[in-house]
């Protein structure tokens, strides 16, 4: 059982007793705020207890109604008489969890008609693989969508909030704010996860919490809102996620390590994708580039909750352990990720691989420009780093400046294409 320490910048906001007495500011409260000035409709999607709810209610400063359809009675009354429903918690209102009352979707929809009222009407949802589809189609052109992670590396430590770049002078720009991270520190903050509940108390139990959570997980959001029968089996099966995050996916392996189908291991990393625990990125394709792998790699979007999957019980077990590597390209792609959806952004991230074993981490493509990352847990990357960027050059697209983020104290260029990147500066 392994206990987290409070980061040094946050101490002073705690009580005698331990207990946080501020809040963490989110990116995407900006976001949020420009949204609701078009939008009558501002939906906030993202697993649990990433703070959607407590972010809403702090942007409302008391000014709205809030109700949570986890109540069975309050549910009911939305299920059965949605009209009545909106009437008893008339807007401005946070609706908590509308994933259980689809029903109120089209009801909303007349209400901001007739009503012509921007930002009327917040509402959080857990379960996306529902939601959107509902959403999409009751409120088209009215509803206003963004998706809420665990807390960023930058959100932790109060800093700039931008999607990542791999220009050398924004990156510079923001190490000015920045303390550097040693080993052990990224390595802590990688066991810990991302849950805002482990940085709101002093010593809470990470593994307590992760048990708490992945029962929580499986016992309301899979057994109430998806077909899947076997609580247990769906355990192991997102065990075998946890343990080949970083990976190209591989269902036929998956489907193996949890004794099903196939079939039905894609169904069941489709829920996960869809319900923000997992993140699929898809390879670059080009036509100039013939021999790529069209498989996408999936990422465990919390790495506290893929390490108590996987059973690494401390910090120190992690760093020194076997999957090191994969933990830390998986939380340093979950933290540009974030950087990107916390502008209220889609990431415009891609990997390659071809079937000659050339290989790049990741690929940001924006303006008709990629960008490669590759991702080392090493504190000194040599050239031999960044030797499959050049296969970029036949996609008939620029190529921008390549980043190697690494272990590195320092923001370096490697040559002149090319710069070390701290991974704490993502």
């Amino acid at each position: 059982m392994t206990n987290f320490n409070i980061p040094s910048k946050l101490k002073s906001d705690f009580t005698l007793d331990g207990m946080i007495n501020m809040y963490i500011k989110r990116a995407l409260e900006k976001t949020i705020l420009e949204m609701q000035s078009s939008f009558p409709v501002v939906l906030v999607t993202g697993p649990r207890q990433v703070g959607k709810t407590t972010m809403l209610q702090k942007l409302a400063n008391n000014q709205r109604n809030y109700v949570t359809l986890d109540d069975p009675m309050i549910r009911d009354l939305a299920v059965s008489d949605p009209e009545l429903f909106l009437q008893r918690f008339e807007p401005p209102v946070i609706i908590d969890e509308i994933q259980y009352a689809p029903q109120l979707l089209p009801f909303i929809k007349m209400y901001v008609d007739k009503n012509s009222q921007k930002g009327a009407i917040w509402l959080t949802g857990s379960q996306t693989f529902h939601l959107m589809k509902n959403a999409s189609e009751s409120l088209a052109g009215r509803v206003g969508i963004v998706q809420l992670l665990g807390l960023s590396n930058s959100e932790i430590q109060k800093t700039n909030h931008i999607p990542f770049t791999t220009d050398p002078d924004q990156l510079m720009n923001k190490l000015k704010s920045l303390a550097p991270q040693s080993l052990q520190e990224v390595f802590k903050r990688i066991h810990t996860g991302s849950m805002p509940a482990l940085y709101s108390q002093n010593h809470i139990n990470v593994d307590i919490f992760h048990s708490s959570y992945v029962q929580t997980y499986l016992q309301r959001d899979i057994r109430d809102l998806t077909q899947v029968g076997d609580e247990l089996t769906f355990l192991r099966f997102l065990s075998s996620v946890a343990a080949r995050t970083s990976q190209v996916v591989n269902y036929a392996d998956l489907a193996k390590d949890a004794g099903i189908s196939s079939p039905t291991a894609k169904q069941w990393l489709s829920i996960l994708v869809s319900s923000g625990m997992v993140a699929l990125i898809q390879p670059y394709f080009s036509n100039a580039l013939k021999r790529i792998i069209k498989t996408p790699k999936m990422y465990f979007l919390d790495t506290g909750l893929c390490a108590y999957l996987t059973r690494w019980t401390t910090p120190e077990a992690l760093e020194a352990g076997a999957m090191s590597g994969a933990f830390f390209e998986t939380w340093a792609v979950g933290e540009i990720i974030k950087s990107y959806l916390n502008q209220g952004k889609r990431p415009p991230l891609y990997f390659y691989r071809d079937k000659d074993q050339k290989e790049i981490d990741l690929i940001i493509h924006e303006n008709d420009t990629l960008y490669p990352i590759e991702i080392k847990k090493t504190s000194n990357p040599s050239r031999e780093a960044v030797k499959h960027f050049g296969v970029l050059e036949k996609a008939g697209l620029r190529v921008g400046t390549g980043s190697v983020i690494c272990l590195t104290s320092q923001l370096l260029p490697l040559d002149k294409n090319n710069w070390v990147v701290p991974a704490w500066l993502i």
